[in-house]
């Protein structure tokens, strides 16, 4: 891990939502729970798992679009709260997984765009708003004559670049990518993934990038946070992660990656989780993971395991590791 002070740095950030149960009671449910990890400048972060285990919602908490219950965001050194958020926004962004409702389909490409262009008064005249959209629009490999469209005339890898684009209006150094190829088919997600590293070589844009999957975010990412149930259990250098996985749930993620070989596919140790996965609002006592875990014993019953430095720049959350 780099010693240069980091651009983005979650401490203990934590998401909690109340959930009610029956007439009176509510219930908290832990969608994230004391998550913590740093994005160097122009470094990317893969953060995984599986469904509900809290990833989106890291992303939201970070940028304030939920008001996190706990914890800590820092970004350049300068600590944001609710009330400094605003002097943020053009520092941070984010692209939205749903190419298909994150556009407003009563907005012309050029009002999609040049909204946060307004927002900031980022230009001095009418005719410089234009060229600041088609600059945007071609960085991002669309034709500057698509600004008098409206979104419903685009494809879904069409869309996806103007969300990029509608991100970059403001200059931002840090994005959070929100499985932005995941509605996608598989040929243009390579090239919106392409698009994603040319302009991070460009412009030097650190990236939380978000996915279910692990070899696209293997390609895309330095480093990569495992989460499970609001928690991140291991994370580590990309390759590193992936070849030589430390966490148990880590272990059966990567067995699940498909392999093109039938050969070697067929000779794969898959590891098949038991049982299902609990309940936010009903976690377990001690390790989250413990009810599916082949190596649990009655220490993980007893104590969730801290996030620790296992050397080499990996940190585990695992007792027996």
């Amino acid at each position: 891990m780099s010693t240069v002070q980091p651009l983005v740095d979650v401490r203990g950030l934590k998401q909690y939502f109340q959930v009610k149960s029956g007439m009176l009671n509510k219930l908290a449910l832990k969608a994230v729970d004391g998550v913590s990890f740093t994005i160097d400048k122009g470094e990317t972060l893969g953060l995984v798992g599986e469904s509900g285990c809290g990833k989106t919602t890291v992303g939201r908490s970070l940028l304030h679009l939920y008001k996190p219950t706990a914890g800590e965001v820092y970004f350049d050194g300068k600590r944001v709260t609710e009330k400094n958020i605003d002097s943020f926004r053009k520092d941070m962004q984010i692209v939205f997984q749903d190419p298909y409702s994150s556009l407003n389909p009563r907005m012309t490409v050029s009002d999609i765009i040049g909204e946060p262009l307004d927002i900031h008064k980022l230009y001095s005249s009418r005719r410089e708003r234009s060229e600041k959209i088609a600059e945007l629009l071609t960085l991002v490999g669309l034709n500057s004559e698509h600004a008098t469209r409206y979104a419903h005339e685009f494809s879904g890898g069409q869309r996806q670049r103007i969300g990029i684009a509608r991100a970059l209006a403001v200059n931002p150094q840090f994005i959070v990518c929100d499985e932005p190829v995941s509605a996608l088919d598989v040929s243009i997600q390579a090239q919106i993934i392409n698009t994603f590293e040319e302009l991070q070589e460009k412009l030097g844009i650190a990236y939380l990038f978000i996915a279910h999957d692990l070899l696209v975010v293997q390609h895309m990412s330095r480093r990569i946070a495992v989460m499970y149930l609001g928690k991140i259990v291991e994370i580590g250098n990309a390759d590193d992660v992936i070849n030589e996985p430390v966490h148990p749930y880590t272990e059966s993620l990567i067995s699940a990656i498909p392999m093109p070989d039938p050969e070697m596919a067929r000779h794969k140790n898959r590891i098949i989780l038991e049982g299902d996965v609990p309940s936010p609002l009903h976690m377990p006592k001690g390790c989250p993971f413990r009810t599916r875990c082949r190596y649990a014993t009655a220490e993980c019953a007893e104590s969730c395991p801290e996030l620790k430095d296992v050397g080499e720049g990996r940190k585990v959350a695992c007792h027996k590791r």
